[in-house]
């Protein structure tokens, strides 16, 4: 199994481990100037869709891209996922992989201005929820084993909307990550959210059943590669270089030949997995491999839609700490599009560099 940190998965961490105060200082929709260079931090941590990342590095992919642009980058490993967010929150890494409700949770409700230049992946039922007899709509009143304030939670709203109840319906009982499939185990237990590769663990055990899951909400559980927006502004060479890194990388993983095989084989190896073990979490991780999908996705009304939904179920959470409003922190948009506080603007998709791939421009 995939010794992995989930995206989302850490983030019910957040709150002792990086508290989202809002910041005045990033009232300013331009972001604050920073200086050119040629060597560059880019962290990253264990999930399946961001193995190409480790693997480029391997493979020479990384340093042939850098080379081409006349820089030097560093694909650095953190061991835990919301520390390698934390560190490029403050500004130890120029970029991050992370997923789209902790880029705003963490450096963007934190007043970094930060900028997704890749949209890598969305899950399409790496997390889910399960039941032990019965379907979704028998939910109600029962207790619900999940990581607080992580995707799994947010999972379970979008799940119990879907059949008209709200989160009030049920009672929540916060359980680590690494307990969840033990806690499944136990006849007390009647119902839990999980990610992979413990949900898949937990869908093995005698009368589970998968209810809900984030391939029924295609799209909102996106995972990403962050730059700090001021460093990119100054060094856009730097987002080329990332994109060329990407697209090259996942062209090959994808494809059905020896060498596709190798490469996923590879990854495997570097995220501490079996090759059948990851290929079983790529089954279940649509990856952004075609540069026109990933900017068709990203220039879709969607992605307003669904940053709407995150952005609403963090602040009803508490994760945007100090903020009156879920508007207290704005994001944009291709395309001039903006959402909450368009003077306080500190997450940007931005889908020019991925035009480049997909233009052949880079």
């Amino acid at each position: 199994m995939i010794v992995s940190i989930r995206s989302i998965a850490k983030a019910a961490l957040m709150a002792t481990a990086m508290p989202a105060v809002l910041l005045t200082a990033a009232c300013s929709q331009a972001p604050s100037e920073a200086p050119k260079r040629t060597e560059f931090n880019i962290g990253w941590s264990i999930y399946a869709g961001w193995m190409p990342w480790p693997y480029a590095q391997q493979a020479g992919i990384v340093k042939k891209w850098a080379d081409k642009y006349g820089l030097k980058i560093n694909i650095v490993q953190v061991n835990d996922y919301v520390e390698s967010v934390n560190q490029y929150t403050a500004g130890k890494l120029d970029g991050v992989t992370v997923a789209n409700m902790d880029a705003l949770t963490i450096p963007a409700a934190g007043g970094k201005d930060t900028s997704a230049i890749i949209v890598g992946d969305y899950s399409n039922g790496n997390d889910g929820i399960l039941m032990k007899g019965g379907d979704l709509k028998a939910i109600k009143g029962q207790s619900v084993n999940l990581v607080e304030l992580s995707v799994s939670h947010y999972l379970l709203a979008r799940g119990l909307n879907s059949v008209g109840m709200q989160l009030r319906d049920v009672k929540t009982v916060n359980t680590g990550d690494a307990d969840i499939v033990g806690a499944f185990a136990s006849p007390d237990v009647k119902v839990a959210v999980a990610w992979n590769p413990q949900l898949n663990a937990m869908k093995a055990q005698p009368g589970a059943k998968l209810v809900f899951s984030s391939a029924d909400i295609p799209g909102e559980i996106l995972d990403l590669l962050c730059v700090d927006t001021a460093t990119l502004k100054a060094n856009p060479n730097l987002g080329k270089a990332l994109a060329g890194i990407w697209y090259e990388t996942t062209a090959l993983m994808t494809r059905q030949d020896a060498e596709g095989k190798a490469a996923r084989a590879a990854m495997a190896k570097l995220a501490g997995a079996t090759p059948e073990a990851f290929d079983s979490q790529l089954s279940t991780t649509f990856l952004y491999s075609d540069a026109k999908a990933a900017v068709a996705a990203t220039d879709a009304p969607a992605l307003v839609t669904t940053m709407t939904r995150v952005r609403d179920f963090s602040f009803s959470k508490g994760l945007f700490k100090g903020a009156s409003s879920a508007d207290a922190v704005g994001m944009s948009f291709p395309g001039g599009k903006t959402l909450g506080d368009a003077q306080r603007v500190t997450l940007r998709f931005d889908d020019s560099f991925m035009k480049m791939a997909a233009d052949g421009k880079l």
